[in-house]
């Protein structure tokens, strides 16, 4: 691959901008410049038209116009500073000054990353706003900022899910040089970024793609419109179009991995699937520009294909994230079994969490009303992704009300450990390291009335099979999402301190102890101790061992370690004052013994030894 650019949109060149548009559909494409009577013609080039127009230059505004009747917004619009429904923006792609020239992100094994959403992690909410609480981050430890869907929606406010321009910035964030500000100043920070985006589907409202090209296809549907065109006719131009998006955020916004949004709702039955010309594409743009960047799926399938090597026939994304961890822990600890809930909740679906991932890999779904999954137990932990909280696990609750509404100080702590002493890659939500209590319910700003009402009954009709009677907040009103706005001060503050503390604690000990820094399957032991509520993890790494704990019973437990060991210190337990626990009880150094010393463990504890 050669330098890569963007082939299509507007790109501005000495004396002009140029213009290049897939529109198979159309007999003729012209460009309209705002504050101007003339339109001017592009050539047909096959299915794209493309053209020159001398005297334009970046932050000018145009149209196109199809057929010398419709006037629509570019469909590769790099800005849309009116919203979805106005004029898109030329912008130069080079003219940001970047300061990350020694940036090589990271690698796969050493991502520990915060998710947010940038209307509601700060007051203000935006990208210059978020870059004043970057330091806070890079206290709190981790090592990866995983910013929500910021291309350009309708409205000021939403989730990020019903973007409608994928390759603009949303205006209210601060647009293009915004979020180019915001990940140069993470990699200043050491911070690698994660984007969040959107392959599935196109929101509702501002979605005007359909008459320039066969974007979209009947033959699917999903549960949030109609689906892409990835294996039909003339689907070529529309995988070409995704793929460099791809490609453009990477290239043009220096970020170090893509979340691929519910891949579950990508339908592609060609031969070749579009996950995997997507990650052989940025595989091959990284290793071009000298950097690690990462293709990370979101998917609801459990396919272990998604992230096996091409060459073993998988699409080749580098890791996924694992709702079955979240699954299996959340409802042990919290006894809920509505919705897709009621696959989990037994002791033995979290011990086959930690040592496999996937729970279901192949078993009959009751939920599901069908087999799921596939095993995972043959991947390196560090291609699973696990969580306590995200913004769907907590978004999609009735109001959507956080962990810390149902479950104590011990419980919330036992959680952070479960997750980031895990052999998988961990995962936060923006909050949770000091138990933030605003909600973060599902909010909207959408211009059309008859689409509002549709989304709050969508929203009430979702809330059905898990028996949540009580009203839901409105999606649409400005109040639901202002309280939804995070308030990291809390940390300061009572119980909320102690909490915080104690995710410090465990993202140090994640990043320093080469057990947790680099696990692999056949360094890791798993036991689950049924009886006694312990799940016991074993690491070993250059002669030494680790051994975690984690007590799930309510009443204190003593237990005999179920593996051979050497002679062990405490390194934490998260029943200490220090953490506001009641007290450990769990002895300061256990010796070595061929049979597993006894050690007695607080409830709703984690506990972590060290030998050597």
């Amino acid at each position: 691959m050669g330098e890569w650019h963007l082939d299509m949109g507007a790109t501005p060149l000495a004396g002009g901008v140029r213009f290049r548009v897939w529109a198979p559909l159309a007999e003729s494409v012209a460009v309209i410049p705002c504050g101007k009577e003339a339109s001017y013609p592009l050539s047909r080039a096959g299915e794209y038209f493309q053209g020159t127009i001398a005297g334009m230059a970046p932050g000018d505004r145009y149209w196109y116009l199809l057929d010398g009747t419709l006037r629509r917004p570019d469909p590769a619009s790099r800005s849309q500073p009116d919203g979805v429904h106005g004029p898109s923006q030329v912008v130069a792609p080079v003219s940001f000054c970047w300061t990350d020239g020694q940036w090589r992100g990271l690698k796969l094994e050493e991502l520990i990353t915060y998710e947010l959403h940038v209307g509601t992690f700060t007051p203000v909410g935006t990208f210059t706003a978020a870059i004043r609480r970057l330091d806070y981050l890079a206290e709190l430890g981790v090592t990866a900022v995983e910013l929500m869907p910021v291309a350009e929606f309708p409205g000021t406010r939403n989730w990020g899910y019903d973007g409608v321009f994928p390759f603009a910035p949303h205006h209210a964030y601060g647009g293009a040089n915004g979020l180019k500000a915001l990940v140069d100043a993470c990699h200043r920070r050491g911070l690698a970024v994660i984007l969040d985006v959107v392959y599935n589907h196109l929101g509702p409202e501002g979605n005007y793609l359909h008459p320039f090209a066969p974007y979209f296809t009947d033959r699917y549907r999903t549960p949030w419109g109609d689906a892409v065109n990835f294996d039909g006719p003339d689907s070529n131009g529309v995988r070409h179009y995704v793929i460099a998006n791809a490609l453009h955020w990477v290239s043009e916004y220096h970020v170090d991995g893509l979340r691929l949004d519910a891949i579950h709702g990508i339908y592609d039955f060609s031969a070749r699937h579009i996950l995997l010309d997507i990650s052989q594409a940025v595989d091959s743009l990284a290793r071009q520009l000298g950097r690690k960047v990462h293709v990370i799926a979101e998917s609801d399938l459990n396919d272990v294909r998604t992230i096996t090597p091409p060459e073993w026939g998988g699409h080749g994304c580098h890791a996924q994230w694992c709702d079955d961890f979240h699954h299996g822990l959340m409802t042990y600890l919290t006894g809920e079994r509505q919705g897709y809930y009621a696959d989990f909740g037994l002791f033995g679906h979290l011990e086959k969490a930690f040592r496999e991932g996937f729970v279901y890999s192949g078993q009959y779904s009751r939920h599901r009303r069908r087999r799921h999954g596939s095993p995972s137990a043959a991947r390196p932990p560090r291609q699973l992704v696990v969580f306590s909280q995200n913004h769907d696990q907590v978004g999609n609750r009735l109001r959507g009300d956080r962990p810390s509404l149902r479950l104590s100080l011990e419980q919330l702590k036992l959680a952070a450990g479960a997750v980031i002493l895990s052999p998988y890659l961990p995962l936060l939500f923006m909050g949770e390291e000091y138990s933030e209590t605003a909600p973060f319910p599902y909010f909207t700003s959408h211009g059309d009335p008859e689409l509002a009402e549709a989304v709050r009954q969508g929203r009430r009709e979702e809330f059905a099979s898990f028996g949540w009677e009580a009203e839901v907040p409105d999606p649409q009103a400005e109040e639901t999402f202002l309280a939804a706005r995070i308030d990291p001060e809390r940390r300061h503050q009572g119980w909320h301190r102690s909490l915080y503390a104690f995710y410090r604690e465990v993202i140090r000990l994640r990043r320093e102890l080469p057990h947790l820094r680099h696990p692999e399957r056949e360094e890791v032991a798993v036991v689950g101790l049924e009886a006694d509520r312990v799940i016991a993890l074993r690491y070993r790494h250059g002669g030494r061992e680790l051994i975690t704990l984690f007590a799930l019973g309510k009443t204190p437990r003593t237990v005999r370690l179920p593996f051979r060991h050497g002679e062990c210190r405490k390194l934490l337990d998260s029943a200490g004052k220090s953490w506001g626990g009641p007290g450990s009880i769990a002895p300061e150094r256990i010796g070595a013994d061929g049979d597993g010393a006894g050690l007695t463990l607080a409830p709703f504890s984690v506990t972590l030894y060290g030998t050597g």
